[in-house]
This record gives structure tokens, sequence and C-alpha cells, in this order.
């Protein structure tokens, strides 16, 4: 299933083009007249840019063709380019309560305050908020550490233990990595 989607405004003989050759094109191609315009939402289309002549208000993304003559290579290129642009955008930030941690940067956020982490500490935050229950250091040595050996480790129990300190010491929050007799688990 395709989850991308090139929404193509007031621009027939662009959707025709386009339409031959969607089976060999990453997203899909959507039509939209001028009289369903009032209509589009694009919270209804998961990943979506509008491909219009001119900006329309109201709608974040949008990908303005305006300049030909244009290869249909060098189309099919920029409108890659903007789907990339949109899903970098779209997964740079990930909210843990007050806390935002920025995926793209490495870095966690909280009011005016910013940490960097390493890719393990960012990889143990999102495993442990998307648990949403307390998780043991076997199954976090095997799901985030990838070890799978039954011997017996303290890696885990260092990198929490490093990172607790690291987030104490920059946000003075004692509580954001919780540990109890089930696991670990994120406040």
């Amino acid at each position: 299933m395709c989850s991308q989607n090139l929404i193509v405004f007031n621009y027939p003989k662009i959707f025709e083009i386009l339409s031959e050759i969607e089976s060999n094109l990453n997203f899909k191609i959507i039509k939209l007249n001028k009289d369903k315009l009032n209509d589009f939402d694009e919270k209804d289309y998961q990943n979506c840019i509008l491909l219009t002549k001119e900006k329309i208000s109201n709608i974040e993304n949008q990908f303005i063709l305006n300049e030909f003559p244009i290869k249909i290579s060098k189309l099919i290129e920029k409108i890659n380019i903007k789907f990339l642009s949109l899903n970098f955008k779209d997964k740079s930030n990930y909210k843990i309560g007050d806390y935002t941690i920025d995926l793209n940067s490495k870095n966690i956020l909280k009011g005016n305050e910013t940490l960097k982490l390493t890719e393990k500490e960012v990889s143990t935050i999102i495993y442990l908020v998307e648990s949403k229950k307390p998780i043991s250091i076997k199954e976090l040595q095997i799901n985030v550490w990838d070890h799978k050996s039954v011997l017996e480790t303290h890696t885990v129990e260092t990198h929490i233990h490093r990172l607790r300190k690291k987030i104490k010491e920059k946000f003075n929050d004692r509580e954001f990595i919780i540990s109890s007799i089930e696991g670990y688990s994120i406040n």
C-alpha cells in the first residue's frame, strides 16, 4: 500500500501523464478539481502533497509547479524530494510529556534547555514510551541492544544509569525514567 499521496489540483495534463506511469512511482496520484477544492482537507490523506500552479491558502504541503518546460524525470525528482522533506519534518519531533525529542538531531528539549543524546539513548527512550508498561532489562537487551545471548551483562543498567544522570543534571528531573521490580518505564 502506498503511503504517499500526490494530489494534482487543476492540472489535467499533468494528472494524465503521471497516472500513466503511476505504477512506476512511489506515490499515489489523486485528481482534485476546482469544484472539490473547498471540500479538500489534507488531514484526510496520509503523507500528502498538493501539486498546484499557485499557492493556495490554508493548505500546508504544496508543490507549486509553474516552471515550464520541465522534463517528466525532473518533475518526478522534485516531487520525490518534496516527499523526503515532508517525511523528514514529520519524523523530526517526538513528544513525551514536557519533553520533545528531535529524532533527526538526537536532541531532547524541555523549555529552553537542550541535551544531546546518543542513538541508543533515543532508541531506549522511544522503546520505553511506546511499550506503555515497564520493560525488563532482558527485553531491552534483546530489542534495543540486540544482545541475543543469555550471558549476564550490565550494558542496559549502565546506559540507563548514565541517561538518568544526564537528564537529572540538565533538566533536574529524577523521575523521567522510573525503575521498578517489573523494569524501566518513562514517567
